[in-house]
């Protein structure tokens, strides 16, 4: 079969038969993109071989590529491989491959300050100002997922209970606390920004100001340019405040099932990286003390 063609119809499997997320499918098509880059002359699933699989998987390495960032590939082709084979397309090549050790590096987090650098950076009356001012609080005070925070509804907001309602992976959903200060900012936006737009998609929280679904790259954009501006010296994205999030509620003695719940872990075993990441801090401040001596 083409290969573009194969391609089309394991992206569409994937959206009507196995049910997955939008941005799932889309990550699908971003890392088999990529693999056909460095196979511009195959047009044709039979021309593939795992020796070619093996020198993508090799160049990817050589070129800088994280541990992370190999292993979802590796397991993309794989996915997309069985899909190949359960359609009577191609035998599956990819049944049994090496996958580079993940690294033992602990995210990046902010401290304290960096923090209510990013939360007070839109401090403007404009609506850009206050709609990102609001989308910064949330992110942060909420420890949400990116994906999360541009698919929260309008009807998620619980205003009684100051809750939100979140849809993580999986669909799976849990209830998180709003601060006071992420609550004002966020209601600041829907009383004067959001409810004087024309609305698009009209189920969304957030909104361009053409009045549709904020993009992921656009609170990156937010995110990057906040940061720049504050002379935070270290990568700032979504996940950077979900780490701090996270890291915050350990510092202040929140226990683990407790984080656990509120990020919407599976596993316990993927919120005690924040365990690390405060005992990272206590050690870097132990020795900064003994350095001064």
């Amino acid at each position: 079969m083409e290969i573009n063609q194969a391609i089309s119809e394991f992206l569409r499997f994937c959206i009507v038969e196995r049910n997955l997320s939008q941005e799932t499918t889309e990550s699908y098509k971003i890392d088999l993109v990529s693999f056909l880059k460095s196979y511009e002359n195959i047009i044709d699933t039979n021309q593939l071989s795992k020796d070619d699989i093996d020198t993508f998987v090799f160049d990817l390495s050589i070129n800088g590529y994280s541990s992370a960032t190999i292993r979802r590939r590796i397991s993309c082709l794989q996915t997309f491989y069985a899909f190949l084979e359960s359609e009577d397309i191609k035998k599956n090549i990819l049944v049994k491959i090496d996958m580079p050790k993940l690294e033992n590096k602990l995210p990046s987090f902010l401290n304290d300050d960096e923090v209510n650098l990013l939360l007070n950076f839109y401090n403007g009356d404009t609506k850009k100002s206050i709609r990102n001012k609001a989308i910064i609080n949330i992110l942060y005070s909420c420890g949400l997922r990116v994906s999360e925070l541009i698919n929260l509804k309008i009807d998620n907001i619980n205003n009684s209970d100051y809750l939100i309602k979140v849809s993580g992976k999986g669909n799976k959903e849990r209830l998180i606390p709003i601060r006071k200060e992420a609550y004002n900012d966020l209601i600041n936006y829907i009383d004067n920004v959001r409810s004087k737009i024309i609305i698009v998609d009209k189920k969304y929280l957030f909104l361009t100001n053409g009045g549709k679904k904020i993009s992921r790259q656009l609170v990156n954009q937010i995110l990057d340019k906040a940061a720049k501006e504050c002379n935070i010296d270290k990568p700032v994205h979504p996940h950077t405040l979900r780490h701090s999030f996270g890291t915050q509620l350990i510092n202040n003695g929140a226990s683990l099932r407790i984080v656990q719940e509120l990020l919407g872990h599976s596993n316990l075993e993927t919120t005690q990286i924040y365990t690390h990441m405060s005992n990272s801090k206590a050690i870097e401040a132990y020795n900064l003390f003994w350095d001064k001596k």
